[in-house]
């Protein structure tokens, strides 16, 4: 009887450890921080340090790891999230932005600025593998398909998608878009990806296998960061100028909702289960909090200065 209690304990305990809210990261530049928010209550848990002016964030597939661009260090930091300190450090190169994990979790990349690449990180060693050079100048983002495969980059100096076929380590196509794209976001199914261009203020659905433009989506001011819900139905874009988020419906490509929110709304995220939306606003000091089924915002939750981006685990 004893044994069945405690067996029924632990499942119990493992089942509400399963369930538990996720927590959003939120790397502030000029803070030198990353806010930890639960989503569950929407207040700030936490705070980690995160070297001198932290940007892109991954989190390793097990979650015991964080990686973090560090601009002026030319560095991606390793964090341990279990004691939420840095315990390492791989060069980059110089200006290091956007960060992403592969589907599979054995690469960490990044976007780096100065040496227009893309850098290839293995996540179990921390050891830098190899790098890309793509034909934009100075990378922003570089952002894995669900399947692996490719590696889609964004350039602040371009007017073209590049794409890194990883298996041949090596740029294989560019895609015309407008001006300035920035954030890029796929489709679940991989079959599409989403990139807003900034100056273009316009968001650009992709034809992955085609690796053509299928639809060019007028956006707000400034198009900048791409999330994407979790069943494939939206695209999140948020509107620096216009201090918004433009909601896509991507059976029509066209948008249905614009969700107001704070100042120079950059990166974004949204929650596994597909129902907060969290949006970092470079110029406000916080993160404004949405709820996906009425495209309303909940509450704007402060945190550091200059957040860049969110990341939810």
């Amino acid at each position: 009887m004893l044994l069945r209690h405690l067996v029924a304990a632990g499942v119990l305990a493992t089942s509400t450890a399963s369930l538990a809210a996720p927590f959003a990261y939120v790397p502030n530049e000029v803070s030198g921080t990353l806010s930890i928010i639960d989503t569950e209550t929407d207040q700030v848990a936490g705070e980690i340090k995160a070297g001198a002016k932290p940007r892109g964030t991954a989190i390793s597939k097990d979650g015991k790891r964080m990686f973090v661009s560090d601009q002026p260090a030319n560095s991606l930091d390793i964090i341990d999230m279990e004691k939420r300190e840095m315990i390492g450090k791989i060069d980059l190169g110089e200006s290091p932005e956007g960060v992403s994990l592969s589907p599979d979790g054995k690469w960490v990349i990044a976007a780096v600025e100065l040496s227009n690449s893309v850098v290839f990180v293995d996540a179990a060693s921390g050891k830098k593998e190899f790098s890309v050079k793509v034909k934009g100048k100075n990378p922003e983002h570089a952002v894995f398909s669900p399947d692996g495969k490719w590696v889609f980059v964004s350039a602040e100096e371009a007017e073209q998608v590049d794409v890194i076929e990883v298996e041949k380590r090596a740029q294989v196509a560019q895609i015309p878009v407008g001006e300035r794209p920035r954030g890029i976001g796929f489709l679940p199914d991989g079959s599409r990806a989403y990139v807003a261009c900034e100056i273009a203020s316009t968001v650009y659905a992709i034809d992955v296998k085609e690796k053509k433009v299928i639809a060019s989506i007028p956006g707000g001011k400034f198009s900048n960061g791409v999330a994407v819900h979790p069943d494939g139905k939206r695209v999140y874009v948020s509107n620096g100028k216009d201090a918004s988020v433009s909601v896509i419906d991507t059976a029509t490509n066209q948008i249905v909702a614009t969700v107001p929110v704070s100042k120079r709304p950059w990166n974004m995220a949204i929650t596994p289960d597909g129902k907060k939306l969290y949006v970092a606003n470079g110029r406000s000091e916080s993160v404004t909090v949405i709820d996906t089924a009425t495209n309303k915002p909940i509450k704007d939750v402060p945190v550091g200065e200059r957040p860049w981006g969110v990341v939810i685990r």
